[in-house]
């Protein structure tokens, strides 16, 4: 089997990136996933796309791999794009990890996403949209809030000052949000209480992994209960250090709760194969979402490998999982074949033809 691996190496493109560390945590996570499945008659090889550069599509046109393994986060340092790269796979007819083009460009417009999930029941903070300065006076939400860019994940823009009391604070927030990331402010109302993270992997059926928790150390004592840039980022840090991750400690109903929310949200997405559902968790016991991640990071050290790990699946196995995964769903048969059986050939146009019929 050819896979290739496909991923974003623009972490140098831009002067000032408030970005940096999250782009070019890809590229390592592009050559972890190759060794873990370059393996007996498999071989899995990166492919960068270099800023805004579409040649790879030439590339994958004439290698034509079984598989694409998508880890595209952005093109040419523009988050936007990542929803850019399952359109041109689509286009070139080749089978790829991941959701698709609508899930991702869903998922990273927040305000579209939360408008999705408030549609469909899904329970997400009550939001505004900021999209220049003045409409921060008229913000009409329950304090605390907290100010995030409306279409960047990993963190990016967050920090201990995007938690806010009150409106002057708003003001500042939003007016940073908007000066360094040129899009408009999400403001939502800020629930207190516990970080959960409910893992997802497979379609049919979708199943959790083992669930984890944020834990904030000493350093949180004085500042807000987020997962900043800071604290995602930068290991030298004193977010860093006092903001870990770990085992879910809690009773089976607030478990199926959890798993239930975020299950809900993943569909109403319409995401597949894998990702991770962020949940904030009232004092009253209710799951928020507070983000959905489609595509998310699948570093070894991360926490979707870490959650995998507890299920029992190490490294290489979580890798080859997620490979069976996106082949299942792409041409609907086990991924596993016995050996010396090939993959499943291309519909020609006698096939198209046929199901046109409908025989």
């Amino acid at each position: 089997m050819h896979i290739i691996l496909l991923h974003n190496r623009d972490h140098d493109l831009l002067e000032d990136d408030p970005g940096r560390e999250a782009r070019e945590d890809v590229v390592r996570v592009a050559s972890a996933l190759a060794e873990a499945l370059s393996r007996g008659d498999t071989l899995a090889e990166p492919l960068a796309i270099e800023g805004d550069r579409l040649d790879f599509v030439d590339t994958l046109r004439r290698r034509q791999p079984d598989l694409v393994v998508n880890l595209c986060e952005s093109l040419a340092a523009d988050s936007r794009g990542e929803m850019a790269v399952p359109c041109l796979l689509d286009a070139l007819g080749l089978a790829y990890t991941g959701s698709s083009a609508l899930s991702l460009g869903l998922a990273l417009h927040k305000p579209k996403a939360k408008e999705v999930l408030s549609a469909r029941g899904v329970p997400t903070p009550p939001f505004r949209v900021v999209n220049k300065l003045e409409d921060a006076l008229a913000v009409d939400l329950p304090w605390p809030l907290i100010v995030k860019p409306a279409r960047e994940d990993a963190s990016v823009g967050v920090t201990a000052d995007s938690v806010v009391h009150e409106r002057a604070a708003l003001v500042r927030a939003c007016d940073a949000v908007l000066r360094t990331f040129h899009q408009p402010a999400l403001v939502e109302q800020f629930i207190p209480g516990r970080e959960i993270y409910v893992p997802l992997l497979g379609n049919q059926p979708r199943q959790p992994l083992p669930l984890t928790e944020i834990h904030f150390g000493r350093t949180f004592e004085e500042r807000p209960n987020i997962v900043s840039y800071t604290a995602k980022w930068e290991p030298e840090s004193d977010e860093y250090r006092d903001t870990t991750s770990g085992p879910c400690q809690v009773d089976v109903t607030l478990e199926a709760r959890c798993v239930q929310v975020a299950l809900e949200a993943f569909a109403a997405l319409d995401c597949q194969d894998y990702g991770r559902v962020d949940l904030r968790v009232s004092p009253e016991g209710v799951p928020y979402v507070i983000d959905i991640n489609p595509n998310c990071d699948l570093h070894p050290g991360a926490g979707f490998a870490k959650a995998a790990k507890a299920a029992g699946m190490d490294y290489p196995a979580l890798a080859t999982r997620l490979v069976e995964v996106a082949l299942e769903r792409a041409h609907g048969y086990p991924a596993t074949r016995r050996k010396g059986q090939g993959a499943p050939r291309r519909a020609d146009s006698k096939d198209r033809n046929l199901l046109a019929a409908g025989g």
